[in-house]
């Protein structure tokens, strides 16, 4: 099974990152860390504790399992 989560090495320091898609159908990483809310207005809104904001195609279930996932993966 693939994993969940993407890793790149930034300097020495190691980030690790979950793949979603932007609504005009981009697919880009981000921080699960960083991820403050997701709520949907329909469409699902991310917030990030940096204050950005992405609206992806993901359903708010589908971006939850993807951090869930992701967790289970980085610490077992």
């Amino acid at each position: 099974m693939p994993r969940a989560f993407a890793v790149l090495l930034l300097g020495e320091r190691m980030v690790f990152m979950i793949e979603v898609t932007k609504i005009n159908g981009v697919k880009v990483l981000v921080n699960p860390d960083l991820i403050e809310l997701a709520e949907e207005t329909p469409d699902t809104v991310v917030s990030f504790t940096t204050g950005r904001k992405l609206i992806i195609k993901e359903s708010r279930q589908e971006l939850k399992n993807l951090v869930i996932s992701y967790r289970k993966d980085i610490f077992t």
